[in-house]
């Protein structure tokens, strides 16, 4: 147990599973009060319930401004300020060769989910924090929105615009001691890795630890990025040992981003985690699928 969120109130988008969850008890643990903004109510619940009375917990779609809105009237009327908002809630969105991309409902969720959604938390948070004269917030992004060859390609179109969009807010709430950055995680072993398998099986096959041995053997650091990687570079952002960080895309990601790195020895191992996870069946599929990763 610490101290460096002592006194501080947060609220964390998809805080019930992967990195919010893990960002949620990290925060806890460094005596923050949190409020649970997520989508998935039962489960959300029952994390309430287990953490007691440092936590709040919301239903929270994060395409709905009207929710957005409630999540940080709740921090407030709860715990009586803001001092952290982590935009976070995300999943893998839309995906397919540009010819043949849906750009429809799919299209508009996925940025509805990942670009809106930040851009209406910042908005709701900055009318507190400009009170308070104070405040955090940061934005999931990935190393998707930093260079291409990572993600989907609307996935990666998104993650740069929240990177910039990031930098442009922290220039506008910087004067108001307002701080405003981008994490950009690299290979994180949760269940965004399985998509729509993942949802539509309940959460009851633990892709995480299915997806880690992939990981391991894709950045020079010989082994997946866990949640807690991701929450422990949030906690540092939340906290006043980054006060004159602002504007800052920070890149938690194994070194992958330096360049990619392929094992011999595993990658054969690798290519049968993907085949069973995303559900591939044809080995030429399978080949253009990782390769294009």
């Amino acid at each position: 147990m610490g101290n460096r969120l002592e006194g501080k109130v947060a609220v964390i988008t998809g805080g019930v599973s992967g990195i919010g969850r893990a960002t949620v008890l990290k925060f806890i643990a460094e005596g923050a009060k949190v409020v649970i903004a997520d989508i998935q109510e039962e489960k959300g619940r029952e994390l309430e319930a287990e953490l007691g009375s440092a936590v709040r917990f919301i239903p929270t779609d994060v395409c709905s401004e009207v929710d957005i809105m409630s999540m940080i009237e709740l921090a407030q009327s709860e715990f009586g300020r803001l001092d952290c908002l982590f935009n976070n809630a995300g999943f893998g969105g839309v995906s397919g060769e540009i010819h043949e991309i849906d750009l429809g409902e799919p299209y508009h969720r996925t940025v509805d989910a990942m670009l809106t959604g930040p851009i209406m938390g910042m908005k709701h948070a900055a009318r507190i924090m400009r009170e308070q004269g104070s405040g955090s917030i940061i934005n999931t992004a990935s190393v998707a929105g930093l260079q291409a060859g990572f993600a989907p390609h609307i996935y990666t179109a998104v993650k740069a615009a929240l990177v910039n969009v990031t930098r442009s807010v922290a220039l506008e709430l910087g004067p108001f001691s307002i701080r405003v950055n981008t994490i950009c995680p690299g290979g994180i072993a949760t269940p965004i890795f399985a998509g729509q398998k993942a949802v539509s099986e309940g959460g009851n096959v633990d892709y995480s630890a299915v997806i880690k041995p992939l990981l391991q053997g894709m950045q020079p650091i010989p082994r997946a990025g866990e949640s807690e990687d991701i929450a422990n570079a949030a906690c540092f952002l939340a906290s006043d040992e980054s006060s004159f960080i602002s504007g800052h895309a920070l890149v938690v990601d194994g070194g992958v981003s330096a360049g990619m790195w392929s094992n011999p020895a595993t990658t054969p191992g690798l290519l049968a985690v993907i085949k069973e996870v995303l559900g591939i069946s044809e080995d030429e599929e399978l080949d253009r699928v990782f390769h294009a990763r």
